[in-house]
């Protein structure tokens, strides 16, 4: 199979007839694998595991291209294990017992385990999951299963217990943008691919390396016919297949369209909202960046008020994991509809971004002694805790005239909610506080410690 006979391909090796390019470019080592840092960077658990030695059983969940695959071969290759591959959509239960028999061999030869990898393991029915269960619980193999829908919903219980659930995350810019210049360099001839051309083959990969892979590799065939050692946007657009060259009709740039629904729904226009996700839909954008998006939208531009908007946008993206396309697609058009007209402030946006640039800037203060918490004698008697009031004891559960900032800021003033939606009464209630804060402030006799 190609996956087994490019396993050890290095940059810059000979090409075997007919590997695809995001084949040559599987790594061989977790320090070659870009992306997942949120996993495999200093500390984090999966390359613990790898550093350990201990190999574990998991379910890897994570849109399609973000190296799933990869990193169970990775850990075959890491602990000397035989690597079984199994696919949900193309296997059954014979392919499940002939990987119980070469387990089973392997640990009569040698005394090793096996990784058994099963791909779209949610394709899987309950009797065919239920057939890892005792193998994986006696340990004679390494159970690792790639799925990309939530596995709390398509992986039975009894399975999810055995086995540690990854969170994989689609690839950032910055990690699109290095695999793009490894190709380029290593693999294709050192192919120029112009910025702008670029931004787009990023754009429309969407966090998918093999996408990325697949439709550069598919233009640097093209270029080589036409004599050119570059590409720009133009030459780009014509050489895309037609489902991606939908997605850039008329040349409009990927984050335009992006853009372009942000402003809609911004703009209190439903319609015009509807439209771009339809326009990005049919050129055939994954769902769960729209999806992603719209999470987005909800913090930014709606905020508190309309504090439903994150949790209908978060339904709106479950929805769409357990129903697929096009039945989910319905659930994100209802909360893009509702993002439109719903009441907008960007308050709390603003003022997270005053209080982040504050903090970079002024560095890294004590906190209060009377904030902090005394859980030990020593801490008692160091005056942890000390003089703190407690609010619910006060009148209104609100202590008056509290100093809750680092010694030495002043009082700051970075979230002011709106008067649209429920912010108008959140600004009501905040007015009050700081008139009782004033109020304590001018009462307390001089002197008096804050």
């Amino acid at each position: 199979m190609a996956d087994d006979l490019f396993a050890n391909a290095r940059p810059g090796a000979t090409k075997p007839a007919g590997a695809p390019l995001a084949e040559r470019m599987r790594p061989r080592s977790i320090d070659e694998v870009i992306g997942q840092a949120h996993l495999l960077g200093p500390g984090k658990p999966l390359r613990v595991a790898f550093e350990s030695a201990r190999p574990h059983s998991m379910i890897l969940w994570g849109p399609p291209g973000v190296g799933k695959t990869t990193l169970a071969r990775l850990m075959a290759d890491a602990f000397g294990l035989d690597f079984v591959a199994i696919s949900a959509v193309l296997g059954g239960v014979k392919d499940i017992r002939d990987a119980v028999d070469r387990a089973q061999a392997n640990l009569r030869r040698d005394g090793r385990s096996t990784v058994i990898f099963v791909d779209e393991v949610h394709r899987f029915n309950k009797a065919q999951q239920d057939a890892f269960l005792p193998h994986v619980e006696s340990g004679l193999f390494v159970f690792v299963g790639a799925t990309t829908e939530n596995p709390s919903f398509e992986v039975i219980g009894a399975l999810l217990s055995r086995a540690s659930v990854y969170v994989l995350e689609p690839l950032q810019e910055g990690d699109l943008q290095a695999l793009l210049e490894r190709a380029c360099n290593d693999f294709l001839d050192h192919l120029e691919v112009e910025t702008s051309a670029r931004e787009m083959l990023i754009a429309l990969a969407d966090g998918d390396a093999r996408r990325l892979l697949n439709t550069l590799e598919t233009v640097a065939a093209t270029a080589r016919r036409a004599g050119r050692k570059s590409v720009d946007a133009p030459f780009l657009r014509e050489s895309l297949p037609a489902t991606l060259r939908r997605f850039d009709k008329g040349g409009e740039n990927f984050y335009d369209q992006i853009s372009a629904l942000h402003k809609s729904v911004r703009g209190s226009d439903p319609d015009a909202a509807l439209y771009w996700m339809a326009r990005m839909l049919d050129g055939g954008v994954d769902p769960h960046y729209i999806a992603r998006r719209a999470i987005r939208m909800a913090s930014e531009d709606i905020g508190l008020a309309d504090p439903r908007a994150l949790r209908l946008t978060l339904d709106a993206a479950e929805a769409f994991e357990r129903l697929g396309s096009p039945e989910g697609e319905l659930a994100l058009a209802q909360a893009i509809v509702y993002l439109a007209v719903a009441a907008k402030s960007n308050a709390v946006y603003r003022a997270f971004g005053s209080a982040s640039a504050f903090v970079k800037e002024d560095g890294s203060r004590p906190v209060p002694m009377h904030l902090r918490n005394a859980p030990t004698r020593l801490m008692k008697n160091l005056g942890y805790g000390d003089d703190y009031r407690y609010a619910h004891d006060e009148e209104g559960a609100f202590a008056a005239g509290e100093q809750y900032l680092p010694d030495g800021v002043e009082a700051q003033r970075w979230y002011e909610p709106t008067e649209r939606g429920l912010e108008a009464r959140i600004r009501e209630r905040l007015q009050e506080l700081r008139r009782l804060n004033t109020d304590a402030a001018s009462a307390r006799k001089p002197g008096e410690n804050s």
